[in-house]
């Protein structure tokens, strides 16, 4: 980039997502601020969250190791989940590390910013809000459930989701990140429970939609059952338009790769189908389509390809920063 500042690129999400993601961006000459959901009330990071009055750190934790730059056996210490049968059981050494780090500094941001550099991590990790917050989920019938993991459970069609305070706060830093980002890119992750408790954080939410940094929204491979059952591409991006009240997304990256019949067969014991693209519609929005073949194989799972869609987005990044350059 001949010498030149790096491109500034925010990453919104949550959950297993981002960290693919950003195991194969942080490679790169990018500048990255991951934002992470404060919204997860479920296994350790919930358990912490309520015993220590602490934000989650489960996803905090995954997406710090991503980043990290350590000696392989460091990572796999960070992220060991304790298999025992006393209070320990279920807890991972790095959701206990933040915790404790979080009541040596008396500030969570900071425990984060403290533990970036022991892990040499290459970017910069931030809550999408300053405290803990609870996710609802009004249903079509009416009836609300409440907290994030147990959203996907309730059998019943989202009809809108919010959080508790409505007024919670997002970082000063958070904010600054996003207006000076070159692009932002919201995904992959599920859409109720991990991209939208993000952007429900009214000033973020704002601020994302004002920028004028080119938005890509990475779509998930799968439906989710519980979550987002029988959508489209498009009615991802309208779910995400209806809570925001604003068109903003640019460009969306969606998988045009064939799915193999057992995967698909093992997914459908879940309800959960690929994800249909249904360019027209998305073209109607006015948004630009990207379809590659972006998934890869983890076993019996469905994941995005973390080098193929790191190349992608930086393919973008470079072409943004080019044309900002010459305009």
């Amino acid at each position: 980039m001949n010498g030149a500042a790096q491109p500034r690129v925010v990453i919104i999400g949550g959950g297993t997502g981002l960290p693919v993601l950003l195991r194969g961006l942080k490679r790169y000459p990018v500048d990255i601020t991951a934002i992470v959901t404060v919204a997860d009330d479920g296994g350790s990071s919930g358990r912490l969250r309520e015993d220590l009055n602490i934000p989650p750190p489960g996803d905090v934790r995954n997406v710090l190791a991503a980043l990290s730059d350590v000696e392989p056996l460091v990572e796999e210490m960070f992220q060991h989940r304790f298999a025992t049968s006393n209070e320990l059981s279920g807890h991972s050494l790095g959701n206990l590390i933040l915790a404790a780090m979080a009541s040596i500094t008396g500030n969570f941001t900071h425990a984060i910013q403290e533990m970036s550099k022991v892990l040499n991590v290459r970017g910069k990790v931030l809550p999408a809000a300053t405290r803990s917050v609870v996710l609802h989920a009004e249903m079509e019938d009416g009836t609300v459930v409440s907290g994030e993991s147990k959203i996907p459970y309730s059998g019943k069609k989202i009809k809108r989701v919010y959080l508790t305070p409505s007024d919670v706060q997002p970082l000063p830093e958070t904010l600054q990140a996003i207006r000076q980002a070159d692009m932002i890119i919201i995904g992959p992750g599920s859409l109720y429970t991990s991209i939208l408790p993000n952007l429900l954080v009214k000033k973020l939410g704002q601020e994302v939609c004002r920028s004028k940094a080119r938005k890509v929204y990475i779509c998930n491979l799968m439906t989710q059952a519980g979550e987002t059952f029988g959508y489209t591409a498009s009615d991802h991006v309208q779910a995400i338009y209806k809570h925001m009240e604003y068109p903003f997304i640019d460009t969306i990256l969606v998988n045009n790769e064939e799915i193999d019949e057992h995967i698909q067969l093992r997914y459908k014991e879940e309800l959960a189908h690929p994800v249909k693209y249904d360019t027209e519609r998305l073209e109607e929005l006015g948004i630009q389509v990207v379809h590659k073949e972006i998934a890869v194989q983890d076993g019996t799972a469905l994941r995005h390809d973390t080098k193929k869609v790191s190349a992608i987005l930086y393919s973008m990044i470079v072409e943004e920063t080019n044309k900002r350059g010459n305009s």
